[in-house]
């Protein structure tokens, strides 16, 4: 899945631009120009993806954007642990599983979960790797406006 979701900028009453999802209603933020109220809705995709998945919740699926909203990804790092989570699930993997595979310890499968610890991406990528899966990098603006 690509986590680049659909974000619609309005301005409030004191000037600030105001991002908000239709995907991930959790995910509102502002800033003072365009560029980084996007910026900030970045991270808070990230933030609010990761409270699903605390909550056990699935990450939904970005819609197709509508005309006038930014396209928005969330960081790769983020983005590399959703897709991991979503390939131990597709292939009915635990975390001792992947760690059997990957000949690392439990903790540091646990670790790499996380959503919250600054892990290296090329452990998430060999992970992945055992798993079957990957990941395509694409180079592009940082934030589309969507046609």
């Amino acid at each position: 899945m690509r986590y680049v979701y659909p974000v619609a900028l309005a301005k409030d009453e004191d000037g600030e631009f105001v991002a908000t999802s239709r995907d991930v209603p959790e995910a509102l933020t502002s800033g003072t120009t365009k560029s980084e109220a996007l910026q900030a809705m970045s991270e808070a995709l990230g933030a609010a993806l990761a409270g699903y998945v605390l909550e056990r919740q699935g990450i939904p699926a970005p819609s197709t954007p509508a005309h006038g909203e930014y396209l928005v990804p969330v960081a790769a790092l983020v983005a590399a642990k959703l897709a991991l989570r979503a390939a131990m699930r597709d292939e009915g993997a635990s975390d001792t599983e992947l760690a059997r595979r990957l000949n690392i310890s439990e903790g540091a499968v646990r670790r790499l979960l996380d959503m919250d610890h600054a892990s290296r991406i090329d452990g998430v990528i060999a992970a992945l790797s055992v798993l079957g899966a990957g990941l395509i990098i694409e180079d592009q603006r940082q934030m589309v406006v969507a046609a």
